[in-house]
């Protein structure tokens, strides 16, 4: 039987040592499950979790209506979220105006993953969840992936297992607690939650739960489409184990100071707009679409399900047009593993510029733009991806996107790449680390990008 609730983690409990998570991401082979066991507790919840999602007209949702006077999309209750236009002015990227429909969730969520020393070994409590999104049903997600909506069940379902580890850990405890973005194109201003808590003894796993080493879940990582993104970017806020000899090419202070700058001298003005007017989109019975069939849609789906909180909802989902690609430049300056970091301004971020990948685009996007509006650094990976130490195609977060994909790259090279703009630096992983202790640094892209690093 799965939890419902869980006691907080008992005064005793204490962070891991760096030393401690070495030592699990070296337990490539397992810890409390074997490898085979993992493989076979895996293809147990795919079978056991199916999930049936339908597109349906927007007329047959549940709970959700088009406002007769705005047109935007919401929930009957005021919460999860809802779709409005957004007019949005820009001196970032190629385009310097346009409209577009955007997700406003201004609720905290919480994604939580529980720590637990099992003989000196620190274990990660994953879950296989299903998401109406996910192009292949389950994938690994944190200990708890709940929107505030959820927790406080505004949609009348079930409690959501473990909730209670997160919003009352005991003290000493916590090893990571910090605010971070989602998508800024997609939505507006959304945040989350991000925690790691150690946990005592008293907390098993439930039956869609397991207890893996960090070696484990990099290794999973390294998968197509099965560490969702909300364990990635969780996983991302986990202290790097692993010590550098430190010579940044940049000091901190300087790092800290460009950031600053490009937030201050980026100019990014969006005004809320009723999605009924919001230019170049068009509101269908069964989609919200752009006029020249570019970027995204907005699509109703109708799910049932046998292992969520809810055996049956409909919903809104975010569709895209085409697959993303994120890639990130990794090398050694002065001995010393670096990033090719680019402070991008996106609409919905709350700091106007956060740190993403040094490339990240969807080529659909760019189609029907001049050619000198590729991306800064793309020929360069493109040379270089045929060498990438990471290559991996993953899903976006299922429960708001319809079958979001990107491809994720890590490219290592030895070449003198000049930095072409004040819009990218080289930062160290040392650095990184430190940026991620704190909100709103890197983007969600960058995050994943991080963690996939880190798992080499």
């Amino acid at each position: 039987m799965t939890p419902t609730s869980a006691p907080a983690p008992s005064p005793s409990v204490r962070t891991p040592t760096a030393a401690a998570l070495a030592a699990s991401a070296a337990a490539v082979d397992g810890g409390v499950l074997s490898n085979a066991e993992l493989a076979a507790w895996l293809e147990d919840r795919r079978r056991a979790q199916t999930q049936r999602v339908e597109r349906v007209p927007f007329a047959e949702l549940d709970g959700w209506a088009f406002d007769e006077r705005t047109g935007d999309l919401r929930h009957r209750s005021g919460g999860f979220f809802a779709v409005h236009g957004l007019r949005v002015s820009s001196d970032f990227g190629p385009v310097p105006a346009w409209e577009q429909p955007i997700i406003d969730q201004p609720e905290i969520g919480i994604l939580g993953i529980a720590l637990r020393d099992f003989d000196g070994i620190p274990h990660l409590l994953m879950q296989a969840k299903s998401e109406p999104g996910n192009v292949n049903g389950v994938q690994l997600s944190p200990t708890v992936q709940a929107t505030k909506s959820n927790y406080m069940r505004v949609h009348g379902g079930s409690k959501v297992s473990y909730l209670e580890c997160f919003r009352r850990p005991g003290p000493g405890s916590v090893v990571a607690d910090v605010l971070q973005s989602e998508q800024g194109s997609w939505f507006l201003r959304k945040r989350n939650r991000n925690m790691i808590v150690s946990v005592g003894s008293g907390i098993e796993a439930g039956e869609d739960f397991a207890w893996l080493t960090l070696g484990q879940v990099n290794a999973l990582l390294r998968e197509d489409n099965l560490v969702n993104m909300d364990a990635r970017t969780v996983l991302s806020c986990l202290p790097d184990w692993r010590t550098h000899a430190e010579e940044a090419v940049h000091p901190d202070t300087d790092v800290r100071s460009w950031i600053t700058r490009r937030r201050a001298e980026h100019e990014v003005r969006v005004t809320p707009v009723g999605l009924a007017e919001t230019k170049d989109w068009t509101v269908g019975e069964t989609e919200v679409a752009h006029v020249h069939g570019r970027y995204f849609s907005v699509v109703a789906v109708d799910v049932a399900s046998a292992r969520r909180e809810v055996r049956a909802w409909s919903q809104p989902l975010l569709k895209p047009h085409g697959t993303g690609l994120a890639a990130l430049v990794v090398r050694r300056l002065n001995g010393v593993p670096h990033a090719l970091l680019h402070a991008r301004a996106e609409p919905g971020f709350v700091s106007v510029v956060e740190l993403g990948p040094t490339v990240q685009y969807t080529p659909e996007n760019y189609a029907h733009l001049p050619a000198d509006s590729r991306p800064a650094y793309l020929d360069e990976v493109l040379a270089r991806r045929a060498g990438a130490v990471y290559d991996v195609r993953l899903s976006e977060e299922g429960g708001r996107f319809l079958h979001a994909e990107s491809h994720y790259v890590v490219v290592e090279t030895d070449d003198e790449l000049p930095v072409v703009s004040d819009e990218f630096r080289w930062v160290s992983l040392r650095q990184v680390d430190e940026l991620l202790r704190y909100g709103h640094h890197l983007n969600v892209q960058a995050r994943t990008l991080i963690a996939a690093w880190r798992s080499l």
